[in-house]
């Protein structure tokens, strides 16, 4: 069991409003996309043509910043207006999608933009599975 689900079945309001099973899967997905986005990032600006990569490194910041955050407002639910919520969960999704369309174009060429764009799906997927429950 991850420490993230433990973490939501040990607090002290049981019943937050919403699927624990959704919401820890979307903590956990955000986090890791996170960290991806930036080890990718990062392995952009160690490329020979780093002028090219420009797009991807900026995508990629942006979308680890988002999904950080986006972990982060989750983790803290409780009391969380829901329509706040679905906005910062639509928000990542959005920043998912466009990461890993960008992380897509490069895949071919560079394999951590090829995990990156992976890791954004994942991501989407999860932030879509939440808004379903989040109505």
């Amino acid at each position: 069991m991850s420490h993230v689900k433990s973490m939501l079945e040990v607090h002290p309001k049981k019943d937050l409003g919403v699927d624990q099973e959704k919401l820890a899967a979307c903590i956990a997905a955000c986090f890791e996309c996170s960290q991806t986005c930036t080890a990718c990032a990062d392995a952009c600006l160690s490329e020979p043509m780093v002028g090219e990569m420009a797009t991807c490194i900026s995508t990629d910041q942006n979308c680890a910043d988002i999904c950080l955050t986006t972990g982060r407002i989750l983790t803290r639910i409780t009391g969380q207006n829901k329509d706040v919520l679905r906005a910062v969960v639509q928000a990542c999704r959005e920043a998912c999608r466009a990461c890993a369309q960008e992380c897509e174009g490069h895949a071919e060429m560079h394999e951590h933009c090829r995990l990156c764009a992976e890791a954004c799906r994942r991501c989407e997927a999860a932030c879509d599975e939440l808004l379903n429950v989040l109505g």
